[in-house]
């Protein structure tokens, strides 16, 4: 048998060195028929000599019309010149080359072969022959490129998002991000995914879990984060698990998967301010309406007040001529104070009618530190006005059942005492410390203030109605801290004004939780 001579990758394998000598070279042959690969082979100046069934499939020739043509009747002109240059620099080399070619079929149509062009080299040490292998890859191409053009227009979409979108890994390390991302890590500092997911681990607790192995992931849910622990920045974050498929050769017939977390965050911070305003400023419509109606009610029951200890005095006297001895001027003087009686208790009860009623406001859940940070802000301008510095201290606390607008007005009564109080003093300290805690049975709400303090004998004077110590000129009857005695106790809790221990005057609100 004639000895054939191989080329590889490598070089010159040498003669008789063929991969499976025992096997009959008939075998070889029908292999080479049956093959799925298109096969053919050239002399050394690339005129086809043979070719296989499926390249006659692949390419529309038939075998007696392909033979003795050259190889070039299946190329075409979008191919560069350059790859032509350099498969036949690599094969006159003696070396095999594998690359891509636009192909046109005997119908015209064109396809994208993937070829290698293999030299066979006889006993001498020359090219004899080529042999060429291909296949269609013109739908693996098709689908190469449409998964990258999905791939493109999605990471377009992403980046121009209005929103931050972030993917992470298994050990949240960032693999994935867009424009907007980049921005809050200039903004917030690097890698704030991870920030932000520490803050919706705390907030969400087990269910942050639950939302990653349900599938259901999480939407929506409200961050805070202080930006070098001055400005409050807020963030709505939705969460998505997504399970991908392990491309690996080792899980081809074992399945794995890696999940990564797709993270949106919206920056909030302007609409959280917006509601804010909207809350305080509807905040302040109510206190100025309840201030009014408050204001009626003191008017109203100070002139009650007044009058009452007259009519008092007249009732006595009637009653005292009513013990002297019969007498007509007697009985004349006791008919015209009866009369004056009779008019002044209806001119009384006509006044009492038109004190206005406490509005029935319903009992709900309320944020106490909530509240008392919206009457800050409502009360900015006096404060600022006034050069008073506030230390705000708030503690967490649960929510209590209550009525807010009663409370609100509880709280800024005491507030106002304070600045008032400050106002007044001539210290040069001018300060205003808000702080609350909580007790397993109550929170506690502590106002003080560096004004002059209150004397002891006061402590529970102040409580009493149309007392006051801001004098005639400041135009109050002192019904304030009464008031606000009314809406504590109302609520089942305790109310004391003591001196501060660094002068000035503390006032302690005590509300039941349950």
């Amino acid at each position: 048998m004639k000895k054939v001579h191989f080329m590889s990758e490598t070089g010159y394998l040498g003669p008789g060195r063929a991969p499976a000598p025992d096997i009959p070279a008939e075998v070889f042959r029908l292999a080479v028929e049956q093959a799925a690969l298109a096969i053919s082979i050239t002399d050394a100046k690339a005129r086809i000599l043979y070719c296989n069934p499926t390249f006659q499939r692949v390419t529309g020739y038939a075998g007696d019309e392909i033979l003795g043509q050259n190889e070039s009747v299946l190329s075409y002109k979008v191919t560069p010149m350059l790859v032509y240059e350099t498969l036949w620099a690599q094969i006159l080399r003696q070396r095999p080359w594998n690359g891509l070619l636009v192909n046109r079929r005997k119908d015209g149509s064109r396809y994208l072969a993937e070829l290698t062009i293999t030299p066979v080299v006889d006993a001498a040490g020359k090219t004899s022959h080529y042999l060429g292998m291909h296949r269609d890859v013109t739908e693996v191409h098709r689908l190469e490129r449409q998964v990258q053009n999905q791939k493109t227009q999605i990471e377009s979409v992403v980046d121009a998002a209005p929103v931050a979108i972030v993917m992470l890994d298994e050990r949240e390390r960032v693999v994935l991000d867009n424009q907007e991302y980049k921005k809050l890590i200039g903004e917030l500092g690097p890698e704030p995914a991870a920030t932000l997911l520490a803050a919706l681990r705390a907030d969400l607790g087990e269910l942050f879990e639950r939302a990653r192995y349900s599938g259901r992931g999480f939407a929506g849910r409200e961050v805070r984060h202080a930006v070098d622990g001055r400005k409050t920045r807020w963030f709505a974050c939705s969460g998505t698990w997504i399970d991908e498929q392990d491309g690996s050769a080792d899980a081809f017939y074992e399945p794995a998967r890696r999940q990564y977390m797709l993270l949106v965050i919206q920056d909030i911070t302007a609409l959280k301010e917006q509601q804010e305003a909207i809350r305080v400023n509807a905040l302040r419509a109510v206190l100025a309406e309840q201030e009014r109606i408050q204001g009626l009610r003191e008017t109203l029951s100070g002139a009650i007040f007044q009058l009452q200890t007259p009519f008092n005095m007249l009732a006595a006297a009637v009653r005292m001529i009513e013990r002297q001895p019969d007498g007509t001027m007697a009985e004349a003087f006791t008919a015209s104070l009866e009369e004056a009686l009779v008019s002044g208790n209806r001119t009384l009860d006509t006044l009492r009618a038109c004190v206005p009623s406490q509005s029935d406001e319903t009992i709900g859940p309320v944020d106490l530190n909530a509240l008392l940070k919206d009457l800050l802000r409502l009360l900015t301008p006096r404060l600022l006005a006034d050069g008073i510095t506030v230390t705000w201290q708030p503690a967490d606390l649960p929510l209590i059942s209550g009525r807010p607008t009663r409370l609100a007005t509880l709280f800024k009564a005491l507030l106002e005492n304070a600045i008032d109080a400050i106002h007044e003093s001539r210290e040069d300290r001018r300060e205003l410390r808000l702080a609350t805690q909580a007790d397993p049975d109550w929170v506690e709400v502590v106002v003080e203030d560096s004004g002059p303090g209150i004397p002891e004998e006061w402590r529970y004077k102040v409580f009493e109605p149309f007392f006051t110590t801001k004098g005639a000129g400041r135009q109050h009857i002192g019904m304030g801290l009464s008031a606000a005695q009314e809406v504590v106790i109302g609520h089942g809790g305790l109310i004391e004004l003591t001196s501060a221990p660094d002068g000035g005057c503390r006032a302690r609100v005590q509300l039941p939780t349950t």
